[in-house]
């Protein structure tokens, strides 16, 4: 079968979906990242981050091995969630058997008053992984592919590694000028960040943004405090697909969220597809929400096709819906197990 063909009929379901429409099949997109492939592959995270050729070919292996995937980003330059916190001066850890960790910086809210928004040209792990991105994207060419899509972490998120987590839930309460500055200097950051990727690429058609941490926020807060640098983002972008992941469970926030202006929301498999179904439909696409742990890796093929099964029947009617684990695929997800979440969605019919 020609991957190149096959891959681009499943891109443009895919697409279709994302734009609210019906294809001809609900389509399968994964997030898949180092905390998967270097274990499904077995080798050393870091030789994966290391070796061009190998991240590469693991990456091309992926379309032969499940050829109507949809991978979102998609030949992800990364290294865990270390790019937008180095570019800050955070302290990162590299092991041979998981992604890096990353250390938070200085606590203190007022330090980063005095912040300016960072330089993806010159500051962190940004400009190799810009420059890797470049390079690939140029090998892909040979091999009749592209990368189509860019990531970031993003404001809440990349704030929690530079102060933690404790001291940025608590001063959206006690501080809340000194960390609206900072969540405006991240934005303004991760802006540049997104554009400098999407610069090194031929044919850019979209971004991810990932945040767990909105998930943790009441609705006033997130209304008052969060969503303004989340549509800043979206809205900056507007134009291009905008795929948004958060798999902390909260639906409290979900008739918000699809006011954020992004085109796809990536959710947590605690929150009941039928319920995300009624609270955004119509609004965004749906991609989920298989449990990734509980089915993903400790399931069997026939438990993931009847949770897949369920979830089509509950959100795929009236379209607007892609089939996926309900976040990334984690460490240790089997791959007959995304064979069965592909065999639920080539069976599964629209009445």
């Amino acid at each position: 079968m020609n991957t190149t063909t096959t891959n681009t009929t499943d891109w443009e379901r895919f697409l279709t979906a994302a734009h609210l429409g019906k294809p001809d099949r609900v389509p399968v997109a994964l997030i898949v990242d180092s905390p998967w492939l270097p274990g499904y592959v077995g080798i050393d995270t870091r030789d994966y981050f290391l070796f061009p050729d190998q991240w590469l070919q693991i990456n091309l292996d992926l379309l032969k091995r499940f050829p109507e995937a949809v991978w979102i980003p998609g030949f992800w330059a990364e290294y865990g969630m270390a790019a937008e916190p180095t570019a800050f001066g955070c302290k990162v850890r590299f092991y041979p058997d998981r992604p890096p960790s990353i250390e938070p910086l200085v606590p203190d809210l007022a330090f980063w008053s005095q912040a300016m928004p960072i330089n993806p040209n010159e500051d962190g792990l940004m400009p190799l992984m810009l420059r890797f991105y470049q390079r690939m994207d140029q090998r892909l060419q040979a091999e009749g592919l592209g990368i189509r899509m860019v990531a970031a972490r993003g404001p809440m998120t990349t704030a929690s590694w530079l102060t933690g987590i404790s001291p940025l839930m608590e001063g959206l309460i006690s501080q809340p000028e000194q960390v609206t500055g900072l969540l405006e200097t991240i934005t303004t950051s991760l802006i540049r960040w997104l554009e400098a990727q999407l610069g090194t690429l031929r044919q850019p058609e979209g971004i991810l943004l990932l945040d767990d941490l909105v998930g943790m926020v009441s609705r006033r807060t997130y209304e008052k405090m969060i969503e303004p640098h989340m549509k800043r983002i979206f809205a900056h972008f507007s134009g291009m697909l905008r795929i948004y992941h958060n798999d902390t469970p909260c639906p409290h926030l979900l008739e918000s969220l699809a006011q954020a202006g992004f085109d796809v929301f990536n959710f947590s498999h605690k929150t009941d597809i039928a319920l995300v179904k009624e609270k955004m439909g119509g609004r965004v696409a749906l991609m989920g929400n298989v449990a990734p742990l509980d089915l993903g890796v400790r399931g069997t093929p026939e438990e993931v096709y009847a949770a897949a099964t369920e979830c089509l029947d509950k959100a795929a009617p009236g379209g607007g819906m892609i089939l996926s684990f309900g976040g990334g695929i984690s460490p240790g997800t089997l791959p007959e197990n995304i064979d069965a979440l592909l065999a639920a969605a080539r069976a599964w019919r629209y009445t």
